[in-house]
């Protein structure tokens, strides 16, 4: 299953989430690879797309990736909400890492044509 982390502007947010996940010992195993645009004068990193292969990958990203947004609540850091698979895009800033755990294993199983409320 592939993800894509949008950087919503926040390209700093982006750079910091892949650090925390490189450095988090369970979720760096994730293939995470940055997305860039061509910008004016170089590369915008505008996402990153994280590959779960297994099941406890979900709940490795869930955790660190809950853990980074409490971590950073009183920070600038306002991008890397949005997690896109497929054509649904989900805010996922405010979920705790049980409900991001069920969120991807939902859009797993369930697919994203099917209609199915995330919410």
């Amino acid at each position: 299953m592939r993800v894509r982390i949008q950087g919503d502007g926040d390209e700093q947010g982006l750079t910091d989430l892949q650090e925390w996940l490189s450095r988090d010992p369970q979720a760096r195993r994730l293939s995470v690879v940055s997305v860039s645009r061509p910008g004016a004068t170089m590369s915008t990193l505008h996402a990153l797309d994280i590959v779960f292969e297994h099941v406890l990958d979900i709940a490795s990203f869930a955790v660190a990736y809950a853990s980074w947004r409490v971590a950073k609540a009183g920070a600038a850091i306002h991008g890397a909400r949005n997690l896109t698979y497929g054509g649904t895009t989900v805010d996922i800033g405010h979920l705790d890492h049980v409900q991001l755990a069920d969120l991807l294993r939902r859009l797993e199983s369930e697919g994203t044509d099917s209609g199915t409320s995330l919410s």
